[in-house]
């Protein structure tokens, strides 16, 4: 295994108006919440670093100081699922880098993961290279990045081993769907995953069945099913599981390191549950709109809300998928969430009117899915405080490989951190949040605990809940390959399933086939040769004996019954006493299968 590529802290650019805010900050009398466990502490931070986490602290004069007493310190968010600034279907997301970063910064996430998505045939570098363009301007918030193998070359697997050399990139994502604009064939996602075990990287899929999607598209526009329930029908919860439990056959038979992105049906989450019992090494991703809600709304009588909540996959219209994905993120079957973060307008929408098919795919959730897994989880009773943190931070940080600079809250890591209190209520609405696109698919859905400071890199960016948010003052944040959480688990799998050759002793001989021997005519004689005889059967070398008591012949029959009747186990296979002489003509001469009964035998017995 190559050697692990070293964390690099990236330089951040702070704008000069913003220095003087970057100092000192004393956080008093909280409950720390890391991943294991919970401590009353506080926590100094200074030039955007923590530097003392425990009591009775030693700070310099001048610190700003936060009570937190009641309320818990917890690690900024990570989402691992964004797509901001997205050209897709003909049209761009209505979130772009700064109006999505402000609205993740509002809900208590600090750190976002985009995908780079190259077109088909487009330079994964030159793609990367776009989308820092992109970003790095606009980012209020530190982000990093996924890429997408959207076609399958020499050159991309090149230029993969680049990514992850030279830019900071340890995962990439393969669709098993979208059909004939992003979709792999399997011999392409195993050569994708073997490709990914290689360089160390984490190999994600969007797993759907493609092709069924695509036939099921033309028997339901056909039938004049045109609205957007059209996509629901058309992705069935079955077309999500086969495609999971197929990516992790695939990636199983490399021993690659599998994430499982948007993970919307609850066959889909009991498929990567019981793969992980087995020990595969794949992990799941829930998002807040399938823990949150569900796709009865596809049926809504309302063509612009049936249509706002259209995104692959699809929401399930079985209402109890929610709590049943929660369950299994509580229990760790399913190990962290994000959002798919992918918004389009109403008018974005219509642009599929009189043809699901055309309505742009995505829903909202960046600024909502901390508040939402607080509610449904640990209000609920699933999950404490410290699963709160492991499924919305930590693991993330893990599995990325940002660990521990991010997902935690301990000297050295970044200062990325949240204020949370657990008596925050408030109501989800589009009149309230910080997201650019008209429609909140969590409208009036009200949750009990919330951000009342969030500080990023040092800086309150949430200030007793007004958000100040500013452009351009996030950082690209490298994530090496090789991340132990990840790939110290891919070498214990591999110590146990260790390829062991069995060793056989004795010597080889050479195996007769009459039956072969009578089909083929020879040079002398009408009969083949030993040699074309083991070449025609497709055997070259034939049973190892370190015992020579005995070799195959072609002609063998059982004894009869107690009433005298043939067994019906007869076999024309035998075990003979003596080995045949290669060199003994009336051996060779003998006919190649002796029938002791017609066929069908003679029975006397009662049956």
């Amino acid at each position: 295994m190559a050697a692990r590529a070293q964390s690099t802290t990236p330089v951040r650019k702070v704008p000069i108006h913003l220095q003087s805010a970057q100092n000192r900050l004393l956080i008093k009398n909280g409950k720390v919440v890391n991943a294991d466990g919970i401590q009353d502490a506080d926590v100094y931070v200074e030039e955007g670093v923590i530097k003392q986490v425990g009591n009775n602290l030693i700070v310099p004069g001048g610190s700003r100081v936060i009570d937190a007493r009641g309320k818990f310190v917890i690690p900024g968010g990570i989402d691992t699922h964004t797509h901001l600034q997205l050209p897709f279907m003909g049209t761009t997301t209505a979130d772009d880098f700064y109006t999505g970063t402000r609205a993740a910064l509002a809900g208590g996430t600090t750190t976002i993961i985009d995908f780079v998505i190259p077109s088909k045939g487009q330079s994964l570098i030159e793609a990367y290279k776009q989308w820092r363009e992109r970003a790095d301007d606009k980012v209020a918030c530190d982000y990093a990045l996924h890429v997408a193998v959207t076609w399958w070359s020499p050159e991309v697997q090149q230029e993969m081993e680049e990514l992850c050399r030279d830019h900071g990139i340890n995962s990439f994502k393969m669709f098993m769907a979208y059909k004939d604009l992003w979709q792999l064939d399997d011999t392409e996602l195993f050569e994708a995953f073997e490709r990914c075990k290689q360089l160390g990287a984490i190999a994600q899929v969007h797993a759907e069945n493609g092709d069924i999607i695509k036939e099921n598209c033309k028997k339901l526009l056909a039938a004049g099913v045109t609205g957007p329930e059209g996509h629901e029908l058309s992705r069935p919860e079955e077309v999500e599981a086969e495609a999971v439990n197929r990516a992790c056959v695939l990636a199983n038979q490399v021993n690659c390191p599998l994430y499982v992105v948007h993970v919307m049906s609850k066959s889909a989450g009991q498929v990567i549950a019981e793969k992980r019992r087995e020990g595969i090494v794949v992990y799941g991703e829930p998002i807040a709109a399938s823990l949150a809600t569900d796709g009865r709304n596809y049926w809504h009588t309302c063509w612009r809300h049936a249509a706002a909540h259209v995104m692959g996959p699809p929401l399930r219209p079985d209402a109890s998928t929610p709590d049943y994905l929660m369950d299994l993120l509580a229990n760790d079957d399913l190990s962290l969430t994000g959002t798919d973060h992918c918004t389009f307008s109403t008018a974005q929408k219509e642009m599929g009117k009189g043809d699901f098919t055309k309505i742009p795919n995505g829903v909202n959730g960046v600024e909502e899915r901390m508040s939402l897994v607080w509610e449904k989880g640990v209000v609920s009773g699933k999950m404490d405080p410290s699963r709160f943190v492991a499924v919305t931070s930590t693991n993330a940080a893990k599995i990325f490989n940002m660990y521990p600079k991010k997902g935690c809250i301990d000297v050295g890591s970044d200062a990325d951190i949240v204020i949370w209190d657990p008596k925050l209520e408030h109501t989800i609405s589009v009149a309230t949040h910080h997201s650019a696109v008209d429609f909140n698919i969590f409208e009036g859905m009200t949750c009990r605990g919330g951000p009342e400071y969030v500080i990023a890199n040092g800086r309150v960016t949430v200030d007793e809940g007004q958000v100040k948010a500013v452009q351009g003052y996030g950082s690209f944040i490298p994530t090496p390959a090789f991340a132990p959480f990840v790939y110290d688990a891919v070498a214990e799998r591999e110590k146990v399933h260790q390829l062991i050759k069995v060793e056989r002793e004795g010597r080889v001989i050479a195996v007769r086939n009459t039956a072969v021997a009578a089909a083929q005519p020879s040079a002398t004689n009408g009969e083949a040769s030993e040699s074309s005889l083991a070449s025609a059967n497709g055997v070259d070398e034939a049973i190892p004996a370190a015992d020579h008591s005995f070799v195959a012949h072609q002609h063998f029959t059982r004894p009869p019954t107690s009433s005298g009747g043939r067994n019906m186990q007869d076999t024309t296979f035998s075990l003979s006493a003596e080995y045949p002489n290669p060199a003994d003509e009336s051996d060779n001469k003998r006919s190649t299968i002796r029938v002791k009964a017609p066929p069908g035998g003679h029975s006397t017995g009662l049956w």
